[in-house]
């Protein structure tokens, strides 16, 4: 039996719609800076919420789809990304930023185990010598749905922010500023909650549909039920356990140092039963997916890193407003989209990892560019300014494309097909990168001393209140992308080839 054409289909939306949330989530960040009068380093714990989630839930995932099947994670994935949308109810009734931080961890939680089944689940549908490619046309579906997240994010959340200054907000009292903030809070609420529709009826289908596999059913014979719910049970409780434990032992943990204690329990989970243990040994053992993971752990950081200040980098360089600054977002996300589809049509002739390579030595470029080119303005496009120093950060985008389901393709091939439904959604906890690499870059911006300040000696420190940074601590912030570049540029160069139990 095979997949019907609409079972691939909304399979590979599964692919847009985190897309979209993605998006939205980077979005938030300068919406609650405003809203909530914030600094960057606070403002930022949207994303440490949103990609340590990815980090603590893929191993669990990995159980999940052992235990059961790819379609479980979807079905699961789904359910859990509804329970989170509805949070920001409550989050916009108390307006609460804590509350959001939960309600964002749950709602990433659902994208996590989402789309740890769904690229594992688009490898296994096919031939092993077209994986790649298969999986870079499914991530093609990523940006368009990113694209989607930034319109829906430009129109339904920036456009309704208040454009009271932070000023002029310190300076309301609690009376005047509650309806301002309940308004643009009720704004975030709306794309979030609306979005569960569709995964309602997604989930639907899959709830009444399979979806064939080479590899469905796991590296061994299923156990009996009750034994597969316990073992999931038990990856539950240890799942969770180190966050209730950690958050009323330390209410005051630093937000990232939490994550990372979160993933305490899902490592010793996989260690205390000994066929996860076996497949988790010789992963450890195999260089090309490990150091894949510290790749994918750069790429993740970088794009998200880069697309989170996007804004503000527009924003301070040409004195445009927000929502106009968004523009350069759907612009840079246009363009990468029309980049993946080139990459993924090219590697019919060129092989993947020297498309990898040649992208990052040009995103390199575009970061540097990014840092030293001029911000005179070259030209208007429908009231859009745009000066050397933006296109080059839009450049960096161009430059993205491919890159993570060539390096997630390449450390997957050749791997022991017993390995493969851990090791898959074991590489989304590279996604990390997201929730580690986005607060560095924004400890630059906000910073008033920085290694990286004495490389651009020549750039206007001067302090912007309302925006809490310079241009000089902005235009520096980008050697922090620069450096990922470089350490996937040395991961295509050092793997580079096809592993020998991949090829045809």
């Amino acid at each position: 039996m095979k997949n019907s054409r609409l079972t691939v289909f909304l399979l590979v939306l599964c692919f847009a719609l985190w897309g979209v949330v993605n998006n939205m989530s980077d979005n938030l960040v300068p919406a609650f800076q405003r809203i909530f009068t914030m600094d960057q380093d606070r403002a930022v714990l949207v994303q440490v919420a949103f990609y340590g989630a990815y980090a603590v839930l893929a191993l669990f995932t990995s159980i999940l789809v052992e235990e059961f099947s790819f379609r479980t994670g979807i079905l699961i994935g789904l359910a859990v990304y509804v329970c989170g949308a509805l949070l920001y109810i409550p989050a916009c009734l108390r307006q609460s930023f804590d509350f959001y931080f939960i309600g964002i961890f749950v709602v990433a939680g659902g994208c996590a185990i989402l789309e740890a089944s769904s690229n594992s689940c688009i490898l296994a549908i096919g031939e092993a010598k077209s994986a790649i490619r298969r999986l870079n046309f499914a991530q093609a579906m990523n940006p368009v749905g990113s694209i989607v997240g930034i319109f829906i994010a430009q129109k339904a959340i920036l456009a309704h922010l208040n454009p009271a200054t932070v000023e002029e907000r310190l300076a309301m009292t609690p009376e005047q500023l509650r309806p301002i903030v309940h308004a643009e809070l009720t704004w975030i609420c709306v794309p979030y909650v609306a979005l569960c529709l569709v995964m309602l009826a997604i989930w639907v289908y899959f709830l009444r549909h399979p979806i064939v596999t080479e590899m469905e059913g796991g590296s061994r014979q299923l156990a009996p039920l009750r034994t597969r719910c316990m073992h999931v049970g038990a990856a539950i409780l240890a799942t969770a356990l180190p966050f209730v434990l950690t958050g009323i032992l330390f209410p005051n943990m630093d937000k990232l140092a939490w994550m990372l204690c979160g993933m305490i329990g899902p490592l010793a989970c996989i260690a205390a039963m000994p066929a996860y243990r076996a497949s988790f040994k010789e992963l450890a053992r195999t260089p090309r997916y490990v150091f894949g993971l510290v790749a994918l752990f750069a790429y993740v950081g970088m794009q998200i890193a880069v697309w989170t200040w996007m804004n503000v980098y527009g924003q301070k360089e040409l004195g445009v407003a927000p929502d106009v600054s968004a523009n350069y977002y759907i612009l840079a996300i246009a363009i990468h989209i029309a980049n993946c589809w080139a990459g993924t049509w090219a590697m019919k002739w060129i092989a993947p990892w020297k498309i990898m390579a040649t992208y990052c030595v040009f995103g390199f470029l575009c970061c540097m560019g990014t840092i030293y080119l001029p911000s005179a303005v070259l030209f208007t496009v429908c009231g859009v300014p745009f000066s050397a120093n933006i296109l080059a950060l839009m450049g960096i985008s161009l430059f993205m494309a491919i890159l993570f389901p060539t390096i997630y393709g390449m450390a997957l091939g050749g791997l022991n097909p017993k390995c493969f439904k851990l090791g898959g959604p074991g590489m989304i906890m590279a996604i990390l990168g997201g929730a580690v690499v986005t607060p560095w870059m924004a400890n630059v911006i906000s910073a008033k001393e920085s290694v990286f300040f004495g490389l651009v000696p020549m750039m206007d420190f001067t302090w912007d209140a309302n925006l809490r940074t310079s241009s000089g601590a902005l235009r520096a912030s980008f050697f922090v992308p620069a450096i990922c570049f470089a350490v996937m540029f040395a991961y295509a160069a050092i793997f580079r080839g096809t592993p020998p139990s991949a090829r045809r």
